[in-house]
C-alpha cells in the first residue's frame, strides 16, 4: 500500500516585503508553482494570517497591497513534495483551527469557506499536518501541543472550526433564507453531538465579520457560493445586530471566554434571554433552544413576570416569546431529547412554531463528538428506554471504549488513569443525592458516598465547572455538564432510577431524585421518568472516547451489563488511528458509514476515518476496505451491523456477485438515493419501440420475506454505481 512515512516538511522564512519578493520567487515550491501553505505574522504584535495557494508568488503579491496585512513582516512558506491541493486546503483549514485556538496570535483570517475536505488518503495526510506543527513548535512559532489545544473550550467553540459538509450546507441554506425573507423561524434540529453550538458560533463570526477580500480564482464552488451569500447578507444588512442566546448560565459563561479572544466579535454578544429586552436584534441565534424557561419552578418568579408584562403577555409567557418579540430573525438549535426540567419551554410551545409553513426546517445527521458514531445515540435512547431490537442486544461500538463495573472503585481507577493520559476525564451523575456541603452549616463535608469514596456536588454552579482546578476530584451534575465535551465520562445512575426486570423497564422513585426544581409540581410519575432519562441519555453522549458506567441499582447494573456487548474476542480485527500504524502491518482502509442492506438510505457518516488491522491470512491491498452494514435484507449472508471486507469494483462482469452500490437520486424514485449492499443480476431487454437496454435487478438474501428486489430500468441504470465486490464478514 501506498503510506506516508518518513515526512519530509519545508518550511522556509522570509521577511513579509516588497523587497524580499525576490528571495521568495526563488523558493523550490513557488519557482514550480507546487501546491503550498504560508503564514504571514508580526509575532511581537501577535497578529497573522493563514493562506494556501498554487501561484503563492502572485498571492503573496496581493497581500503585501492589502492594508490590514501592512502589520505583518515575517512570512513562513510551509512545502512538501506529497502536498496537494485537497492537502494544503486541508492544512490551511487546520492551522486556522489550532493557531486560532492556541492563544500566541490572533488571525485577520475570516472563517468563510471552512469546510471538511474529503480526499483519497485523507487520514493519512493528517500525519503532514503533525509534521507542521511539530516544525512550528520548534522554531518556537507556537507553544502548545495538539492535545492541549483539543482540550480546551476555545478550540471546542472555536468559529475557526472547520464544518462538515452537512453543518456547511446547513450554513448555505440559512444565510440564503436570512436573503430571501423578510421575517424568518429557522429551526436546526440535532441529536447530542451533531455540532449544533459549532454551527451557531461559526454562524455568528460569518454574519458579523467585516468583508475579506478572498482569493476566488482558487476557491472551490461550495465556498464561491458561501461568500456570494454573505457578500448579499451584507448589503441586506451593513451593520447587523446579532448576539447568541444561551439559557444556561455555565455554558453561557464559557462562551463569553471564548468571545472575547475572537477578532470581530465580543462577549457582549452572548447574552441570555433576558437581555434580549436591551434593544431589538436583527437576528438573534439561540443555541440549547430546549433549555429556555418558562415561569415554572424558578427562583426568579418577579423577574420573569416583569418581562412578560413588557410584552403584553400574562404568565404563560415564555423565553421562547422573548425572543420572537425582540428579533426580527431567529435561528433555533434544538432538541428536546434533551429537555430534563418542568422549567424548559413545553414541546407544544415548539411545535406551534415548528408546524408553521413558512418556519424554515433543517437537521444535523452526522456526529460530530462521540466516536462511536451515530449507532451509540440510537443505542442508548433504546437502552434507556427499553425499546431493544435483536441488533441492540448484540450491540458492540466500533471506535469506542464502552462499559459497565461492577464495582465503583474500579471505574474511578480507570477514569483516573485516563485523566492522567487524555485529561477531561469527568464523574457525572443523576440527581440521587442531596447537595449537603451547598447548605450554611452542613453536616458532613461531601454529599456522595459510594463503596466508602466520598465526593462532594460540582462547588462551581455559573462557571466552566469542567475545566475548574478540582473538577475530577467532584461529581458534576447536568447543569454543569450539559453543552459540554469530554474525552471520558463516568456515568453515576443513582438510586432515583432501577430496573424490573419482570415488567422489562426502567422505573424511577421519586423520592429518592433530590432536585426540586426538577420534580415540584409533576403529578405524572411518567413525565418524571421521561426527564430523568433524557438527563442520562444527555450525560451518557458527553464522552468523546468512551463511557464508563456505574449503576447503584443491582437490577439496572446486570440489564446494562447484559445488554452492552463487550466481548473483544469476537473481533477479528482491531481499528486504529493512522499515528498507531506501521509499514509492516496488513492494513485497510475502514470507511465509518452506515450502508444499508434494504433499500438505498443516505449513510451516517462519521468524521473519525480510521484504518483496520487484519490477521495475516487476509492478503490485502490498497483495492480493499471496510464499511458497516446495517440492515436485515442481507441477513444470510451478513449480519446487521457487520464489519465487512470489499475490493473496490474495477469493471468486469459483476454478475452473481454481491456488491456495495451508490444510487444519485432520480427525482421521484421510489427507492430514495444513497448506498446499499445486494446481489447483483443484470439482462438486457427490449422495449416495445424496439429498443435495447440494460436492465439491473438488486437481489436481497435474507430470511425475511417483506424484503423484495429492487429493479432499476435504464434511466436508474444511468444512476448507478458500483463501489465494490464483497469479500467477507469481519467475524469468527
Amino acid at each position: 500500500m501506498n503510506r506516508l512515512f518518513d515526512l519530509y516538511i519545508d518550511v522556509s522564512e522570509y521577511e513579509f516585503s516588497k523587497e524580499a519578493l525576490l528571495k521568495i520567487s526563488g523558493n523550490q515550491w513557488v519557482k514550480n508553482q507546487w501546491p503550498l501553505v504560508y503564514f504571514i505574522q508580526n509575532k511581537e504584535k501577535r497578529i497573522a494570517y493563514v493562506g494556501e495557494s498554487t501561484n503563492a508568488l502572485s498571492r503573496i503579491n496581493n497581500h503585501l497591497g492589502n492594508e490590514q496585512r501592512s502589520v505583518l513582516n515575517k512570512i513562513s512558506l510551509i512545502g512538501c513534495d506529497k502536498f496537494n491541493k485537497s492537502a494544503t486546503l486541508d492544512i490551511e483549514s487546520q492551522l486556522i483551527q489550532y493557531i486560532s485556538s492556541e492563544g500566541s496570535f490572533f488571525l485577520q483570517n475570516g472563517n468563510n469557506g471552512l469546510t471538511h475536505h474529503n480526499y483519497y488518503q485523507r487520514d493519512l495526510y493528517s500525519s503532514l499536518f503533525k509534521e507542521v506543527w511539530k516544525v512550528l513548535t520548534e522554531k518556537k512559532i507556537v507553544n502548545k501541543t495538539l492535545e492541549e489545544i483539543q482540550n480546551s473550550n476555545f478550540f471546542k467553540y472555536s468559529p475557526y472550526k472547520s464544518l462538515n459538509h452537512d453543518q456547511f450546507n446547513s450554513v448555505l441554506e440559512i444565510i440564503e433564507n436570512l436573503n430571501k425573507k423578510e421575517s424568518n423561524h429557522i429551526f436546526i434540529k440535532g441529536s447530542a453531538g451533531t455540532g449544533k453550538t459549532i454551527l451557531a458560533t461559526y454562524l455568528i463570526k460569518l454574519l458579523t465579520s467585516k468583508y475579506e477580500e478572498l482569493n476566488t480564482e482558487e476557491m472551490d464552488d461550495e465556498s464561491y457560493r458561501e461568500i456570494t451569500l454573505v457578500s448579499e447578507f451584507r448589503r441586506k444588512f451593513p451593520n447587523p445586530s446579532i448576539a447568541l442566546v444561551i439559557a444556561m448560565t455555565s455554558l453561557r459563561e464559557t462562551l463569553k471566554k471564548v468571545f472575547e479572544k475572537i477578532p470581530g466579535l465580543d462577549k457582549s454578544m452572548v447574552i441570555s434571554p433576558t437581555e434580549t429586552f436591551k434593544k431589538k436584534y436583527d437576528i438573534l441565534i439561540v443555541d440549547e433552544a430546549h433549555r429556555l424557561r418558562q415561569r415554572k419552578n424558578i427562583s426568579w418568579m418577579g423577574v420573569f413576570t416583569k418581562n412578560n408584562k413588557k410584552l403584553g403577555l400574562t404568565n404563560d409567557g415564555n423565553e421562547l416569546d422573548w425572543i420572537l418579540a425582540n428579533s426580527t430573525h431567529q435561528i433555533f438549535f434544538y432538541d428536546y431529547a434533551q429537555s430534563v426540567k418542568p422549567s424548559d419551554v413545553s414541546k407544544d410551545n415548539f411545535e406551534i412554531l415548528l408546524n408553521k409553513s413558512s418556519t424554515v426546517k433543517l437537521e444535523l445527521k452526522s456526529q460530530m463528538r462521540v466516536n462511536a458514531g451515530c449507532d451509540y445515540i440510537t443505542f442508548v435512547d433504546n437502552l434507556l428506554n427499553c425499546r431493544l431490537n435483536k441488533t441492540d442486544l448484540k450491540y458492540e461500538p466500533v471506535n469506542y471504549d464502552l462499559r459497565v463495573f461492577d464495582s465503583f472503585k474500579d471505574l474511578f481507577s480507570e477514569l483516573s488513569k485516563k485523566e492522567s493520559e487524555h485529561r477531561l476525564c469527568r464523574l457525572i451523575a443523576g440527581y440521587s443525592w442531596p447537595w449537603e456541603t451547598a447548605k450554611k452549616n452542613p453536616k458532613q463535608d461531601y454529599d456522595i458516598e459510594i463503596e466508602g469514596l466520598k465526593f462532594c456536588w460540582n462547588k462551581q454552579t455559573d462557571k466552566d465547572w469542567i475545566s475548574s482546578d478540582n473538577s475530577f476530584q467532584e461529581i458534576g451534575c447536568i447543569h454543569t455538564t450539559q453543552g459540554y465535551d469530554l474525552n471520558y465520562v463516568g456515568v453515576i445512575f443513582g438510586k432515583e432510577i432501577k430496573y424490573n426486570s419482570k415488567l422489562d423497564r426502567i422505573e424511577i422513585i421519586k423520592q429518592n431524585y433530590f432536585d426540586r426544581n426538577g420534580k415540584a409540581g409533576i403529578i405524572n410519575q411518567d413525565d418524571l421518568k421521561e426527564y430523568i432519562i433524557n438527563i442520562y441519555k444527555t450525560i451518557m453522549y458527553r464522552g468523546i472516547r468512551g463511557t464508563y458506567i456505574y449503576a447503584c441499582d443491582e437490577g439496572l447494573r446486570k440489564y446494562l451489563q447484559e445488554t452492552i456487548n463487550l466481548q473483544e474476542s469476537r473481533r477479528l480485527y482491531k481499528i486504529l488511528d493512522i499515528h498507531e500504524i506501521n509499514p509492516e502491518g496488513n492494513y485497510v482502509h475502514f470507511y465509518d458509514i452506515s450502508v444499508a442492506a434494504g433499500a438505498f438510505s443516505e449513510p451516517q457518516h462519521s468524521e473519525n476515518n480510521k484504518w483496520i488491522e487484519l490477521p495475516d491470512s487476509y492478503k490485502v491491498s490498497e483495492e480493499f476496505f471496510v464499511c458497516k452494514v446495517k440492515g436485515e435484507s442481507m441477513n444470510k449472508i451478513m449480519p446487521n451491523g457487520s464489519l465487512c471486507l470489499f475490493k473496490k469494483d474495477t469493471g468486469g462482469s459483476r454478475e452473481g456477485k454481491i456488491v456495495l452500490v451508490e444510487h444519485r437520486k432520480i427525482q421521484d424514485s421510489d427507492f430514495g438515493s444513497g448506498y446499499t449492499v445486494k446481489l447483483y443480476h443484470s439482462e438486457k431487454q427490449i422495449t416495445e419501440e424496439g429498443w435495447m437496454h440494460k436492465a439491473i435487478t438488486l437481489k436481497p438474501q435474507t430470511d425475511d420475506n417483506s424484503f423484495g428486489d429492487i429493479s432499476l430500468d435504464q434511466d436508474e441504470v444511468n444512476e448507478l454505481k458500483v463501489v465494490g465486490i464483497f469479500i467477507s464478514v469481519l467475524e469468527k
